[in-house]
């Protein structure tokens, strides 16, 4: 045996040089491709025979190889005491019921791909990027359009509230019935149209947005349309459709906000007289929209069934049912005031309301459930409203601010030629352009029946959180007239509102330290969430298959980010071509590097991962600046890869892999590994530092992409389109519109004035002054002069600010006998 041994030891002849040159290569091979267990053991032995390795070696190593290649021997020797011990230390996090439920609401999409570290592109790049059909457009062009006009935002503001014709507008045009099926006498319209629809509103009135949009997000349509009986639907959806019914859905409480799983709202399931199961409700809701003119409540509550009527146990859990508002003991008739926005936000209590069995949704099967409905609607929902919103007052801030750039003037230059303004204004088109992609591109997901969590978590963090630096840098830039309220003030509502978006529907330092990875950690993993579950069901067999395919994923990984890293990926495959391959590449890179370590964080800190909200926030941010860029690739080659607007698509790649780069950073410095801290700080983070996978976007592109935004024509309307642009020009966009096109226009004139100035024929100065001077000089006609007196009198109208006389402006003051019956929240804690 020896002797043969000897003889197959090729490496012998070789220099060392190249017999270990090529086991390294092999081993980075094998560790790259994912190759098979089977393999590395072949692998192995081919290695230590080419070696020369004693008898004994070979053996031993033959022996582990059968061990780990045997699964029923592996599963005795190896996995099954790995499992033992990982149980005892409480390294996998222990999950709750509820949070089981969360994680297993929804589907795993694209997030799966980038979790897995070798992103399958062309899958990707193959998901749906929707446009609007016709019957969608139709409605988008026609009642949306009429509807935006019938509203004023600042009117809205006043009144605190719409008129009659407004609310009797949008239950004829059924405005409260765009997601429930036409069978039941609404639209059916797909999540791409909802989203569309939304945002065209919320670029006109944000509370007139948020009216329409929240009986077609979580709410009573929804949950019927998914979870209701026959009987319900047929009772229900059409009379939600033609707004005979105002839904709201109650869902937060004082003690219950982000972690609504702790509320206190009640049920109890009794019996009458004649054998009839009712429920006796009680609950005490706030912050719930349109619950103060509602005709019926959503409401979700703890049930109890002490009796045991429904043969489920005592305790069943969460559940939803409706609940008619006229009901005895339901108290409504309050509001709460959102920051002054005024839309319907209310509270309501319930004080032993009496109801049958069957308002539960979904009847007596639907008992329990409500926690699942919630989960699984919220996962879609996200995706679609608040985002839809932010989107929509991007595109407004797009178009308002870059005319307002090429109006205004201060030192004799338009503002939009200034770079500290071309720096924000950038900000806007970058943001713009990629929200805007991702709209469609988790539209489209939503569309063919996808409900990814982890996904729309992303979409509703991130979307609110660039639309707050969007409005934040409009106001920077219109100064003024951004802080100065009045009709002519196309931001400051916008602003104030920003917030609220903020807050609702899973505050946001909630959705990014928690959400977006830690639970995406788990259910987007390719196995974390397997060998948690084998773990609970001490199921060894399940356990193995895992755990095992994990050990191989940690090591693919880690080969893969140092080699993608080293060659700045270009060792990966790119699908693309032109501008867009070296995005893929990176993208591949930051794949790897992220699912690398976020199997350190998940080996480091286990089970108290959860707690580590910090750096999940960080996990989070490279998470969804990958599916942002991926949104963003995907547009950019779905459209054509326009070349005007690639300064657009450079500016938002360029800027998601920086953000990339620096939550990396921040991972390194202050993540805690068992003995390796000092790796990750040192070494691995200057690494880091010197090849960066991103930078910031230059100033010369940020100056391209302002620019861009102040030029009127096709590329302007097409990256705007979407929103509500009203054509009078009594309207501040309308002005801002006019007076662009008159500068535009009489540019050449301008020029003519410019060009004689700096000959010496012109003094310098006000260009009206200069007028009279230059005709007679024969520089400028007449008609010129005219031109240019026109377009300087509508730019000098777009600039000006509302002002109001003291009694108009005191009309919406208090009096001190309106302020004594206001009356603060009820503290049930004091009562």
């Amino acid at each position: 045996m020896e002797s043969l041994i000897q003889q197959l030891a090729f490496f012998a002849e070789l220099p060392s040089w190249i017999s270990w040159g090529s086991v390294i290569a092999a081993l980075l091979i094998l560790s790259y491709t994912g190759a098979p267990l089977w393999l590395w053991a072949a692998a192995g032995l081919a290695a230590l025979t080419g070696f020369g390795a004693p008898v004994w070696l070979v053996a031993t190593y033959l022996v582990l190889a059968v061990v780990f290649n045997l699964k029923p021997v592996r599963r005795v020797l190896f996995s099954g005491p790995i499992m033992k011990l990982l149980d005892v230390l409480n390294i996998l996090p222990a999950i709750s019921e509820t949070e089981q439920t969360a994680i297993d609401a929804g589907t795993v999409w694209m997030e799966g791909e980038l979790f897995s570290g070798k992103p399958d592109f062309k899958r990707m790049m193959n998901e749906s990027y929707p446009d609007l059909n016709d019957k969608e457009r139709e409605f988008l062009d026609g009642p949306v359009e009429e509807l935006c006009g019938m509203v004023s935002d600042w009117d809205v503001f006043q009144r605190r509230g719409f008129d009659d014709e407004t609310w009797k507008y949008l239950k004829e045009k059924r405005f409260f019935g765009l997601i429930i099926p036409e069978e039941y006498g609404g639209y059916g319209f797909s999540a791409n149209a909802h989203s569309a629809i939304v945002s065209k509103l919320a670029s006109r009135c944000g509370p007139l947005a948020t009216t329409v949009m929240v009986p077609n997000s979580l709410g009573p349509a929804e949950l019927l349309m998914h979870y209701g009986t026959d009987e319900q639907k047929n009772h229900y959806l059409p009379r939600l459709a033609d707004g005979r019914e105002i839904p709201c859905f109650a869902l937060t409480e004082p003690n219950a906000g982000s972690d609504a799983g702790s509320m206190q709202s009640t049920g109890e399931v009794k019996m009458d007289d004649n054998g009839n199961l009712y429920l006796v409700l009680n609950w005490d809701k706030r912050y719930i929209t349109l619950a103060a003119i509602s005709t019926v409540i959503g409401l979700a509550f703890k049930l109890y069934d002490p009796n045991e009527y429904l043969g489920k146990g005592k305790t069943l859990g969460i559940t939803c049912a409706l609940i008619p508002s006229d009901t005895e003991g339901v108290e409504l008739g309050k509001r709460h005031d959102p920051l002054g926005v005024p839309f319907y936000n209310c509270p309501t209590r319930g004080h032993d309301v009496n109801v049958p069995i069957d308002a539960i949704i979904g009847g007596k099967e639907g008992a329990g459930n409500g926690w699942r409905m919630l989960m699984e609607s919220l996962a879609v929902g996200r995706g679609i409203s608040l985002p839809a919103q932010s989107i929509g007052g991007a595109r407004m801030a797009f178009r308002a601010v870059g005319a307002y750039a090429a109006i205004r003037k201060q030192f004799g230059l338009n503002i939009g030629k200034f770079e500290g303004i071309e720096e924000p204004m950038a900000r806007i088109g970058g943001y713009t352009y990629l929200m805007d992609a991702s709209r469609s591109y988790i539209c489209g997901a939503l569309d063919q029946g996808a409900k990814p969590a982890v996904v729309t978590a992303i979409a509703k963090y991130n979307f609110t959180e660039l639309g707050r630096e969007v409005i934040n840098d409009a106001m920077d830039i219109v100064g003024g007239a951004g802080i100065s309220r009045g009709p002519r003030n196309i931001f400051a509502h916008s602003y104030i509102a920003t917030p609220i978006a903020i807050t609702v529907e899973g505050a946001n330092i909630l959705t990014r330290t928690l959400m977006i990875f830690g639970q995406g950690a788990i259910r987007s993993h390719p196995y974390a969430l397997k060998e948690i579950n084998a773990l609970m069901e001490k199921d060894v067999k399940a356990f193995d298959d895992a755990f095992t395919k994990h050990l191989g994923h940690v090591v693919q990984n880690k080969v893969r980010a140092l080699l993608l890293s080293i060659t700045r990926g270009h060792i990966g495959s790119s699908p693309g071509s032109g501008a867009t391959a070296k995005y893929y590449r990176k993208l591949n890179w930051a794949s790897a590097s992220f699912a690398f370590m976020s199997d350190i964080a998940l080996g480091s800190y286990g089970g108290a991962l959860k707690m580590k909200e910090k750096l999940a926030g960080r996990y989070a941010d490279i998470l969804s600046w990958m599916m942002l860029a991926t949104a963003t690739l995907r547009r950019f080659e779905s459209e054509g890869q326009r070349e005007e607007d690639r300064i657009f698509f450079e500016w938002s790649m360029q800027h998601a892999f920086y953000r990339i780069q620096t939550a990396f950073d921040e991972i390194y410095s202050e993540i805690d590994v068992p003995g390796l801290s000092w790796v990750f700080r040192g070494p691995v983070g200057l690494w880091s530092r010197i090849n960066r996978i991103g930078k910031k976007p230059s100033d010369k592109l940020g100056h391209k992409v302002a620019q861009a935004m102040q030029q009127r024509g096709e590329q302007r309307d097409r990256l705007t389109d979407g929103i509500y642009i009203s054509t009078s020009t009594d309207e501040a966009i309308g002005k801002y519109e006019h007076a662009m096109k008159l500068i535009e226009q009489t540019y050449p004139i301008y020029k003519k004035l410019y060009k004689a100035t700096k000959a010496g024929k012109l003094k310098k100065g006000n260009v009206l002054e200069q007028l009279d001077p230059a005709l007679d000089s024969g520089i400028i006609t007449h008609e010129e002069a005219n031109r240019v007196k026109e377009t300087e009198n509508a730019r000098f109208d777009a600039i000006l600010v509302d002002e109001f006389t003291l009694e108009e402006y005191n009309k919406s003051a208090v009096t001190p006998d309106e302020d004594k019956g206001m009356k603060e929240e009820k503290n049930p804690l004091m009562a």
